[in-house]
């Protein structure tokens, strides 16, 4: 059944234009379509909301959610928050059940987490020796969306601190290896060790990146490496170090660490012009639906309002190839009824969302 023809009228975001759009065939036309239906009026347009960073699948304690209700509930509470649009950076969990729903957000797939032996949550990641490295990474480009997911680093044991997974031979192999398959490479990391052999052979983006160093940020914005910094997450590293007190107290010196400096990492990153990416890291122990929480965590780390709200929304759907408010493209759009970028509160009350050219 074909999408019914729909009217919005309001201030586009970012230009801040009044515009009237129109929705036929589920994309957007500048041009009047007959009897559409005037679904907003007077408020202001946003383009769908991106979480650039979830895991679909994994439950709290890091339980996979298998069964389509769960996987379904996920991503509705995302779709509650105006979330139209999700990049899963690693999951344990085969989700394209869910691509079938013309309900639900996109899902944009980093395949499953590829981390060292015994050096990652239990469970999530397919763990292997870095010999086997490349072959994995090809694998998981071939089953995600345009992305591989490695773990960077993790916890050792053996010396009770952050450390590097991978030599730097091996992360170079492998991110040349996806790259061959059309993929772009992400990767996990807290602590500063593991960035520079990530950076130097060409990894397209950090997660997290609480160890980033004022050059390691420089080498970024050169290279055009993105950074999904997903502070929601950030604020359990206290309760992580509390945790590992007792057995690695050096751990825990470096999460105190970590967590003291994440907002000047953020500033100096937006500042030396690192594209930032709004993530919240939803899936385990982070309830899905915390995009608004994720973008005022950016502006209250010292980005401008309006540009953590571009990424969580236009600069973020541009990164992941999907397009904006424009002539032609799938009507992802959400409304609110004030500006959010006078009120980034605002973010965290849509009064509209119209998914593939369907109000939801």
């Amino acid at each position: 059944m074909s999408a019914p023809a729909l009217h919005l009228s309001g201030v586009v975001l970012p230009e801040g234009e009044h515009r009237d759009w129109w929705v036929r065939d589920g994309r957007f036309t500048s041009e009047p379509v007959p009897g559409a239906e005037t679904v907003a009026r007077g408020g202001w347009l946003l383009s769908g909301l991106v979480d650039a960073h979830c895991h679909v699948g994994i439950g709290p304690g890091g339980v996979h959610v298998e069964d389509l209700a769960g996987l379904r509930a996920q991503a509705l509470a995302e779709r509650e928050a105006g979330v139209l649009a999700l990049r899963d950076c690693g999951s344990p969990v085969d989700t394209r059940a869910l691509d079938d729903e013309p309900d639900l957000p996109r899902i944009v797939r980093a395949g499953r987490h590829i981390a060292r032996s015994r050096r990652y949550i239990p469970g999530l990641a397919v763990e292997l020796e870095p010999a086997d490295l490349v072959a994995e990474v090809r694998v998981q480009a071939r089953r995600g969306d345009g992305w591989v997911k490695l773990v960077g680093d993790w916890i050792d044991r053996s010396v009770g601190d952050l450390a590097p997974e991978w030599p730097a031979d091996a992360v170079a192999a492998a991110i040349a290896a996806a790259h061959e398959e059309g993929a772009r490479v992400t990767a996990h990391t807290f602590g500063s060790d593991a960035l520079p052999d990530l950076i130097r052979a060409g990894i397209d983006c950090v997660e997290h990146g609480t160890g980033l160093t004022e050059d390691l940020v420089a080498e970024m914005a050169a290279r055009g490496t993105a950074v999904v910094p997903t502070l929601v997450n950030v604020e359990n590293f206290p309760g992580f170090a509390a945790a590992g007190e007792k057995r690695f107290p050096a751990y825990a010196s470096t999460m105190r660490r970590l967590y003291a400096g994440a907002g000047a990492v953020v500033r100096a990153a937006h500042e030396a012009g690192v594209p930032v990416f709004a993530g919240t890291d939803a899936g385990g122990g982070i309830a899905h639906g915390r995009i608004a929480d994720e973008v005022r965590a950016l502006c209250g780390a010292g980005m401008p309002a309006e540009a953590a709200l571009g990424a969580a929304s236009w600069s973020a759907r541009a990164w992941l190839g999907l397009p904006g408010i424009e002539e032609g493209a799938p009507a992802d759009v959400v409304v609110f009824d004030a500006d959010p970028r006078a009120d980034l509160d605002t973010l965290a009350r849509p009064v509209l969302r119209v998914l593939r050219g369907r109000v939801v």
